[in-house]
């Protein structure tokens, strides 16, 4: 950018020139003379004018006739070109070095031409340029003048020199602004113009000891082009003033808790005069406060006021201190001035938290926005060190929330409570003020949330399964139903009752009692396992609360069956009643002959109703032997002629439970001749018939019965379960032991009868003791040419249609 600044320029000054250039022309037959114009300061080189072409000479002859320029001097300022004829500079030519301070400056050139002799006188006129500035020749000057000086007191200064000419010599002068004097132009010969200093106002050296001037000398050139010079006026001065201090106020901020020692602010105050009356002390005035004099001190030299005592913003924030200087002349002149010291606050009180108002406890029912405590915070600090803010900690129900008053705020609640998930809350309010650094403080409150009924008892199971024995004793603790509630106090106090009115067992449920306070169950009564098998009720939790809250329960109830029955026999009977019979038999019977069959039945179900049978007494071990399971008689070879003709058998019945009860059945059986035995046959025979007469019609009423009460159960049971959740049925009845398994049956042949025994599944290697209640049928033999085809189905149902071990009562067979 500079150098294309620079090229413009030079193009301008390049123009300048060629626009300087005048031309005059004389001519005659000998002689001619050119007139040319030419700025000073232009580079070597720079054409001035075609002499040959202003004069009419051809080219083309001036180097043949020799043209050139008659010098005087060694070093030309021109030169002309002997092939164009163009007049050119030399070198840089300064005006004021070839002409001084002339105003007219013109350089006389003789040019000669040979062959003929041609003389061309040509003039150049060197324009001055504003290339030198105004220079004063001292650049300080210094002038003494008494404060006592009148005004128009003149004192001439030295002229500015300047070595252009014209209007770019010196042709204005200026002094710089004051109060006390003014310039005056004298003007000369030869365009010399003289600086003249005059006293415009009375000095005052108390006020100023000295002056300081700046005379300007300019020219007119455009831009115009300067030269200063500084004129220092020292005041001569006189004794008759007294101490100034340097300030028409003192004002200062100080830190409060700054340490003893710290330097406040320095007071300076000066006095003009010169000696002892300008030497200045300081001190405290009359009118300053002893607390002032406990908490600064002041330098009686230096004018430095120090801390003394400790500074705290809370006691007081602005101290006015009333100081004064003197200085030590004979009659001392005194000056007072104040001194405001104001002091800034530190952050350097805590907050103090303030609980105005609290309630320690707190329903859990409250609503949101429930207001707990009032909490009132100050902070003696002032500005962003007083501000305070507010906060708990932790994630808790509760919110501070600002009150109208400020630095007051509200505990309020502001989501819902539960005592049961917690019951206590300890709640950290930490106050923080906006200093720095900040300052806190912590208060603990401790907010207990009390109860109110709003959870029902809850019982531990539901549904409640219990299996009683039977033959309990009437009275006794059976079993206990428990609930809890997760209130507390009344709220939380339990009462059981069992719901008696609507109950489908209301009549059994009668014989039960409850105890209201620990739910213990007792029943007034000994439950049968053969009368009653399973029953329900329900029991109703209710708490102590207002109001009160409950909750029921299905209490579900299996008895289980104990060895409570004796077998009874029911054949042979006598007919005074008692297990005795007499069967008389041919002595020509071969071995395995079958004698009788003793029967008996068992009240008790499963392993309590499996019924054995031994003999415990007989007159002859080789002739008989009873069957152990059936309780068939056969004779074990053939009678012989020895052998006595009556024989007496005594046949122990047990069943299978834990404490085995037994019976026993006396057979005399009688040997006869075969004619005896036929007619004694044909009796019994007939007998007999009516006997299987009468078996066979109970048997079927017995069948008809049991097909009438199995469609029943079908129908009550899908009625159970339609009625029944899906939640209930599937726990009722349920055992952890059970593994699934339907009840099962085995079939068996003694002698001509066919039997089949129903009961749950045993493990491998239990014993299957066969008895004659409801787990053993007697088949009827069906017989169809040489093969027997038999058929059984066994269907056993439950309240879940399965047959768990300790439940094999509720299996049925079916002989299909």
């Amino acid at each position: 950018m500079r150098m294309e600044q620079r090229g413009h320029k030079q193009r301008q000054e390049r123009g300048s020139v060629v626009g300087f250039v005048l031309v005059v022309l004389w001519w005659s037959a000998a002689s001619a003379q050119l007139r040319y114009s030419i700025s000073e300061e232009v580079k070597g080189g720079t054409a001035v004018g075609n002499i040959a072409k202003d004069l009419g000479i051809d080219k083309s002859i001036l180097k043949e006739r020799k043209y050139r320029i008659v010098r005087s001097d060694t070093d030309p300022l021109f030169d002309v070109n002997q092939n164009d004829g163009v007049l050119y500079v030399t070198r840089k030519i300064d005006r004021e070095d070839v002409c001084a301070q002339s105003s007219r400056c013109v350089i006389n050139i003789k040019t000669v031409l040979e062959n003929p002799l041609e003389v061309h006188y040509v003039e150049v006129e060197i324009m001055d340029i504003n290339d030198h500035s105004p220079v004063f020749s001292d650049e300080d000057v210094i002038l003494e003048i008494s404060e006592s000086a009148l005004p128009g007191a003149r004192f001439q200064l030295k002229p500015a020199q300047d070595p252009d000419s014209g209007p770019f010599s010196v042709q204005h002068y200026k002094l710089s602004q004051n109060d006390h004097f003014r310039l005056e132009i004298k003007d000369k010969r030869n365009d010399i113009k003289i600086p003249i200093l005059v006293v415009q106002k009375p000095l005052d050296r108390e006020t100023a000891l000295s002056h300081t001037l700046i005379l300007t000398a300019l020219d007119e050139g455009k831009p115009p082009k300067f030269g200063n010079m500084k004129i220092l006026i020292h005041v001569l001065d006189i004794n008759d003033n007294a101490p100034v201090f340097s300030q028409k106020e003192y004002t200062v901020t100080l830190n409060e808790n700054v340490p003893q020692g710290t330097t406040v602010i320095k007071v300076n105050a000066t006095d003009l005069d010169q000696g002892s009356n300008g030497e200045v002390v300081y001190s405290f005035s009359n009118s300053v406060s002893p607390n002032i004099l406990n908490q600064f001190d002041i330098n009686s030299l230096t004018g430095d006021i120090t801390v003394k005592g400790v500074i705290n913003y809370e006691d007081k924030d602005e101290y006015e201190i009333e100081i004064q200087a003197s200085d030590k002349g004979f009659a001392p002149l005194t000056t007072e001035k104040s001194v405001i010291i104001k002091i800034i606050d530190m952050n350097d009180n805590s907050p103090e938290i303030e609980v105005t108002s609290f309630s320690s406890s707190i329903p859990e029912d409250s609503r949101p926005g429930t207001t707990v405590a009032l909490i009132s915070v100050n902070d003696l600090d002032s500005g962003h060190n007083g501000k305070v803010i507010c906060s708990l900690k932790e994630d808790v129900p509760f919110s501070l929330s600002p009150a109208l008053k400020d630095k007051t705020f509200s505990l309020v609640t502001k989501s819902s409570l539960d005592r049961e998930k917690k019951s206590h809350y300890n709640l950290i309010i930490t106050a923080k003020d906006a200093g720095e650094p900040p300052l806190s403080s912590v208060k603990i409150i401790s907010v207990v949330v009390s109860d109110v009924n709003d959870n029902s008892p809850e019982f531990l199971l539901s549904p409640y399964t219990f299996y009683v024995t039977e033959g309990n004793n009437a009275g006794s603790l059976l079993f206990s139903v428990t609930a809890s509630d997760r209130d507390e106090n009344e709220n939380a106090h339990i009462s059981y009752r069992i719901v008696r009115k609507g109950s489908e067992n209301n009549e059994l449920t009668s014989f039960l009692n409850i105890n209201s306070e620990t739910g213990d169950i007792m029943a007034l009564k000994s439950f049968d396992f053969e009368t009653l098998k399973t029953f329900r009720f329900q029991v109703v939790a209710s708490d102590s609360g207002t109001p009160s809250l409950s909750s029921n329960v299905t209490v579900n109830v299996f008895i289980l069956d104990q060895n409570d029955n004796a077998p009874v026999i029911l054949y042979p009977v006598s007919s005074n009643g008692s297990a005795e019979g007499v069967e008389e038999i041919p002595r020509n019977v071969n071995a395995g002959h079958l004698v009788t069959k003793v029967r008996a039945y068992d009240a008790d179900i499963g392993y309590n109703g499996w019924l054995l049978f031994s003999l415990q007494e007989v007159t002859d071990h080789s002739l008989f032997g009873l069957d152990r399971y059936t309780g068939q008689i056969r004779t074990l070879r053939s009678f012989t002629e020895t052998d006595e003709a009556e024989h007496k058998l005594l046949i122990l019945v047990k069943d299978n439970g834990n404490v085995s009860l037994s019976a026993t059945a006396t057979v005399i059986v009688k040997l006869v001749e075969p004619k005896e035995a036929f007619a004694a046959s044909d009796v019994k025979s007939a007998a007999k018939d009516d006997e299987d007469n009468n078996v066979t019609f109970y048997l079927m009423i017995t069948l008809g019965s049991v097909s009438v009460l199995f469609i029943i159960s079908i129908i009550v049971l899908i009625a159970m379960q339609c009625s029944k959740s899906p939640d209930y049925t599937s726990k009722y009845l349920q055992e952890t032991n059970y593994d699934g398994t339907l009840c099962h049956s085995i079939q068996y042949r003694s002698g001509d009868k066919r039997y089949m025994l129903v009961g749950p599944r045993m493990s491998i290697g239990s014993t299957i003791v066969p008895g004659s209640h409801a787990n053993t049928l007697v088949l009827p033999d069906r017989r169809r040419t040489s093969e027997e085809v038999g058929h059984s189905l066994v269907a056993c149902f439950s309240s879940h249609r399965t047959c768990p071990s300790t439940d094999s009562h509720m299996c049925s067979a079916i002989l299909l």
